[in-house]
């Protein structure tokens, strides 16, 4: 199954393009879906009433036909991951498919402390090792 890459960004409610270790890249991606009421138009987060952007930091997603308002967690589970990927371990190029669910997991700081960060996880699918995207860490 190949998997379709977005043609802009306003498709996507998730983008991010990233290097795992020396040889590994990842590009994952997370397609808006249909509002589950009308099943007209795309859910997307709110327009600011004043100056009609989006509020990037709301926790809620809305139907531009209905208005129907979905909360944040509950919609995003929904949703399924795009990753194209190299494996870091392997050099294997695959393609994977999962739910948009983030996984808490262990690692290490800069400072060589452990911490918990939020990732989505995959194995490889010629070596079976864990891959994660974390989420960008501040």
């Amino acid at each position: 199954m190949k998997l379709c890459f977005p043609n802009s960004m306003d498709e996507c409610v998730y983008f991010t393009r990233r290097k795992l270790g020396e040889k590994g890249t990842a590009v994952a991606w997370v397609f808006k879906e249909k509002c589950p009421k009308c099943k007209k138009a795309l859910m997307g987060k709110p327009k600011d009433e004043k100056t009609g952007k989006i509020k990037i930091r709301a926790s809620e997603y809305v139907c531009s036909s209905c208005g129907y308002t979905m909360e944040k967690g509950a919609y995003e589970d929904t949703l399924t991951a795009n990753i194209q990927y190299t494996c870091p371990y392997c050099g294997y190029s695959g393609e994977h498919q999962m739910s948009f669910k983030r996984k808490k997991v262990q690692m290490l700081d800069e400072e060589g402390k452990k911490k918990s960060v939020d990732a989505l996880k995959f194995q490889c699918a010629k070596c079976k090792k864990d891959i994660l995207i974390t989420k960008k860490m501040k």
